[in-house]
């Protein structure tokens, strides 16, 4: 029946105030995400051991001790054993996407020096364009040696590697409690939000292929990497961390 009412919150939409919820997932069922709404990625990335591209060290599996719905949310948790690091990375790719509107995930992260837990998206062309061209919006990132500030981020020709489209802010207790995070995205600018508190804004003054590839479809991903070129060297004595997120909200 949970199922049942989620699949119909995503068919036929449903109503919030002044928005219209198009898609979500509230994680109130047991087992393992959805593959209605869930891909999981495998493996380092390539066959070159890149990291994702990033240098880090997590394997993602789709094992349920790395990721599983428990008491309503969804868990990713990182876990180091014999040295090796594993954990989960959910993408809506090809199940999933969407052009402008908002998206809200209401989540607690983890803790820990090498963490790098993000919630985010990926344009839907990544695999004909490549990435910059098809762009990426990181609604999230949280790198844990410094602990609280939430960062988001947008990818393009123009933004790339050196990261120049950027802001953070600061939530002291983004380990302890749920936070919203969120962007609302518009044909014009992106803004991304804590608990509806605005704190960065992308508005180009020039709107071309270099500076806004965001008006395709793009799709979710939500994961938690260890180390690499953002999350830095991972503390020796860490040996698990542990994301939930409570629900992923799309309206129009």
């Amino acid at each position: 029946m949970r199922y049942f009412i989620i699949v119909c919150c995503f068919l036929f939409a449903c109503t919030s105030g002044s928005r219209k919820l198009v898609w979500s997932d509230e994680f109130e069922y047991s087992g393992q995400p959805h593959n209605a709404f869930w891909n999981y990625q495998i493996g380092d990335g390539c066959p070159n051991l890149c990291g994702w591209g990033n240098n880090e060290q997590q394997l993602y599996t789709k094992d349920s001790s790395n990721v599983r719905i428990e008491n309503g949310k969804l868990v990713i948790e990182a876990m180091k054993k014999d040295s090796v690091w594993t954990s989960a990375r959910l993408t809506t790719k090809d199940k999933m996407n969407f052009t402008y509107g908002r998206i809200e995930f209401r989540a607690k992260l983890p803790t820990g020096i090498g963490t790098w837990p993000a919630l985010w998206m990926l344009g839907e062309q990544v695999d004909i364009i490549g990435w910059p061209a098809c762009g990426e919006m990181d609604v999230l990132e949280h790198v844990g040696r410094n602990p609280g500030v939430i960062q988001s981020a947008l990818h393009s020709k123009s933004s790339s590697g050196d990261t120049v489209n950027k802001g953070d802010t600061h939530v002291e207790t983004f380990d302890s409690d749920f936070h919203v995070y969120g962007a609302n995205w518009l044909s014009d600018k992106i803004e991304f939000f804590v608990d509806d508190k605005i704190f960065y804004v992308y508005q180009p003054e020039t709107f071309n292929e270099e500076t806004w590839p965001f008006q395709h479809p793009f799709y979710v991903i939500i994961n938690i990497a260890m180390g690499g070129g953002l999350g830095g060297p991972i503390d020796p004595a860490l040996t698990r961390a542990r994301m939930e997120v409570d629900y992923v909200r799309v309206y129009e």
